[in-house]
């Protein structure tokens, strides 16, 4: 079984930085999609941004783009977010997911482990 341990977020006021991490074990797959996903109140769930261990292929959501990095360190399993130029309309739990076997970006059919999920607030 994967586990995986989520840290950061927080609050902070917009324009500000915030930084997710997400540490996961279990797994002896190379080929790992691990992907940040986020659930504001009274929305759906939506993908943020994902990275594919195997090559460090990244996808970004339209939303975030230019403004969020995904990073892996392979060596301790960390995926971290971060997060820049941060808006009222991040505010949003956060989740860390990871799919092994391959890159599937955002879909979530694959996404098989879920973190604890992390509150980001930003205060206009």
């Amino acid at each position: 079984e994967v586990l995986l341990v989520q840290s950061g977020g927080g609050s902070v006021q917009a324009g500000g930085s915030l930084r997710l991490s997400c540490v996961y074990s279990g797994t002896t797959s190379t080929s790992n999609s691990v992907g940040w996903f986020r659930q504001a109140p009274g929305k759906q769930r939506e993908g943020v941004a994902a990275i594919w261990t195997r090559s460090g292929a990244t996808k970004y959501a339209d939303s975030v783009t230019g403004r969020f990095t995904i990073s892996q360190d392979t060596a301790t399993n960390t995926v971290s977010l971060q997060m820049n130029s941060l808006n009222v309309s991040d505010t949003a739990i956060y989740y860390c997911a990871v799919a092994t076997g391959g890159w599937y970006t955002f879909d979530t059919r694959f996404y098989t482990y879920w973190g604890q999920g992390t509150q980001v607030t930003v205060s206009s």
